[in-house]
């Protein structure tokens, strides 16, 4: 498998809105976002979305098909970013994509890639009982802040905070 990473732009809204429709539908329980809650967005916020405001979304492409997804969040104001949103389809599992989305969105925070700001630390959550993604995130060298709280309202299932502090 040979991926082309790419950041999202205005014009991929579609793609984004699909893959992040295919990530929500198959691990509902990663997400703080709902498939419904998804599907009824309208096309102009997806374009908003796909638009960045403050980060970067990236996707993983396998001849043009979107395999893996993730996103970086870096308030200007703020030393510490955060990473949202990491989705590997499982016919890419284990071949190293979401390592390398990750490590990509890692570089362009360290690398102060985004807006020329300057981020000390970078966050993430990984919801219980998804040991892959947390030892994906443990073996970059994310650790945990003893953070806990809950996936989203309603929910019984909680997300664990992880940081990186370059």
């Amino acid at each position: 498998m040979t991926v082309e990473l790419r950041s999202v732009t205005v014009a991929d809204w579609r793609l984004l809105r699909e893959i992040r429709l295919r990530a929500l539908a198959d691990a509902p329980k990663a997400f703080g976002t709902t498939l419904d809650q998804a599907r009824g967005l309208s096309d102009a916020e997806w374009r908003a979305r796909a638009g960045g405001g403050g980060g970067v979304t990236l996707l993983a492409l396998d001849d043009g098909v979107a395999v893996a997804m993730g996103g970086l969040f870096a308030p200007p104001d703020r030393a510490i970013a955060f990473v949202w949103g990491m989705w590997t389809d499982p016919v890419a599992r284990g071949r190293g994509v979401g390592g390398q989305l990750l490590d990509s969105l890692v570089a362009r925070c360290r690398d102060a890639e985004l807006d020329g700001a300057h981020h000390d630390e970078l966050r993430l959550h990984v919801t219980e009982g998804n040991a892959g993604a947390r030892e994906l995130y443990v073996g970059r060298g994310f650790r945990s802040t003893g953070t806990w709280e809950p996936l989203r309202d309603g929910s019984s299932l909680r997300i664990e905070e992880l940081r990186l502090v370059f």
